[in-house]
């Protein structure tokens, strides 16, 4: 009996000995990710960071006050838990809105004395017109065919893509490819109808909840035809289809930002060290830029201040990681993504040590699970961390060949591993780059299941025994 006692103290000892210098025997086990996600269900800091990004803060553009403000405040917040802030180096476009405004002097069958306000907003990277602004005819195409199919008409008119948002396929769970169809409309149209020799473009703002509200984004236009462009709202670009049935019409149209020399901003990041393979990292992340017109608190205050919960958790319940977590708020995704291609130049011969990588940019619906680029062969390895979701309803794990968010897009078309949030965005593109995108609009029980989702998602992967092994390369 003393000889098994004897025994049992010896591995007892071990057993301390190890938990000392923080070894984990099963650090996925079921009761540390329940842990996790019950603590991140009861807990009120994500949403307090975000009130204090939007309403403090507020909009956040690359190369603006307020962009320089935001990465100070989130590394300050870092720093309060404890975290290894680094400030990564990123020069920046510096982008800024002028005078923007417009009316429809003439049309057929117009009263005299009758001209008709146009509600609008420049795109990003639009060029602009003279102070006074300009006057000319508007042609309305419903497609690039279209488009090219007006020849000659197009040289010095005013071009209006009317391209209609599908919600309804958005209110199926289709938010995304349903985005991508309108952002193709406004990132490459205004560029085809100026090699077309149009003097502005208009589109049709890309998103829902018809409220005669414009939504603004980024355009590709070539420095040496940045002509005017912006998004009008649903309800004119309705309006000046049907006025354009009945005949000719006219615009006179300001706009008038600057495109100012490339700014000096900042990737925020903040390490949470590993114990037995700290030279590994698993990101997560979301972008701390958003446009002027709001204060960003579903693109991408959301998705940042999930990726900061994500050490105040573990912290919290003082979890260390087996792999280093990275938190990374990326700076300049919404108009020129240098920020995630920064981090991808200063870390392309480190890539081997990048397990996997999150990003959150889908705003702060509902989260159902989550959604990774790992091979076939590897989904099952997840069905632990399913389990441990499915109490909040977030247990699905959707696997894409290709996650395709946009700050990890280097990473991932080079082989590393990508996972985001699978989140409820049928409302989504309701609030996406319009004035509408502000703090009221995030539920906190939201935003505490995606903390949930981000944190129980990131340990796991930073604790896996598998090697998840790499994605299919792009590049």
């Amino acid at each position: 009996m003393k000889s098994v006692f004897k025994k049992s103290l010896s591995l007892t000892a071990l057993a301390t000995s190890l938990l000392s210098i923080g070894a984990h025997a099963a650090p996925n086990d079921a009761d540390t990710l329940a842990q996790i996600r019950d603590s991140a269900m009861k807990d009120e800091w994500a949403y307090e960071r975000l009130s204090d990004l939007t309403d403090l803060v507020g909009p956040r553009l690359s190369g603006s006050a307020g962009a320089a403000a935001a990465v100070e405040q989130v590394a300050e917040a870092m720093r309060k838990l404890g975290a290894k802030v680094t400030l990564q180096p990123v020069k920046v476009p510096h982008w800024v809105r002028g005078e923007e405004k417009a009316e429809l002097v003439d049309y057929a069958g117009r009263p005299a004395g009758i001209s008709q306000k146009v509600v609008l907003t420049a795109l990003g990277g639009s060029g602009a017109t003279p102070a006074s602004g300009i006057t000319a005819p508007v042609i309305v195409v419903h497609s690039f065919e279209e488009l090219k199919a007006k020849g000659a008409q197009v040289k010095g008119a005013i071009v209006l893509f009317d391209v209609a948002f599908d919600q309804e396929m958005a209110d199926r769970g289709h938010a995304g490819p349903a985005y991508g169809a309108g952002s193709r409309i406004r990132t490459q149209g205004p560029k085809l109808a100026a090699e077309q020799g149009a003097v502005a473009a208009l589109v049709r703002s890309v998103g829902g909840a018809n409220y005669r509200i414009a939504h603004t984004g980024a355009t590709l236009l070539a420095d040496n035809a940045r002509i005017p462009a912006a998004a009008v709202t649903a309800e004119d670009a309705m309006l000046m289809t049907r006025l354009a049935a009945r005949g000719a019409m006219k615009m006179h149209l300001t706009l008038t930002p600057q495109t100012l020399p490339d700014a000096d901003s900042y990737n925020v990041i903040a390490d949470l060290p590993g114990s037995d393979k700290a030279d590994e990292v698993v990101i997560v992340s979301g972008h701390l830029d958003s446009w002027d017109l709001a204060t960003g608190a579903n693109d991408d205050g959301t998705g940042v201040v999930g990726a900061m919960g994500v050490i105040e958790t573990l912290k919290k319940l003082n979890l260390q990681p087996r792999r280093t977590i990275r938190v990374i708020a990326w700076m300049n995704e919404e108009n020129g993504t240098r920020g995630g291609r920064g981090y991808f130049d200063a870390n392309k011969d480190k890539l081997d040590k990048h397990f996997a990588a999150i990003e959150s940019d889908s705003g702060g619906g509902r989260p159902f699970g989550f959604i990774g680029s790992v091979t076939p062969q590897m989904v099952k390895y997840f069905d632990p961390l399913k389990t441990a979701l499915a109490p909040i309803g977030a247990g699905l794990f959707e696997r894409h060949d290709i996650a395709g968010a946009a700050d990890t897009s280097p990473l991932e078309r080079a082989g590393v591993p990508v996972f985001e949030p699978l989140v409820d965005s049928s409302s989504y593109f309701s609030y996406h780059h319009t004035p509408a995108d502000t703090f009221d609009k995030v539920s906190p029980l939201e935003l505490k299941r995606h903390v949930a989702v981000m944190t129980s998602l990131t340990w796991y992967l930073a604790n896996m025994d598998q090697n998840i092994g790499r994605t299919l390369k792009l590049d």
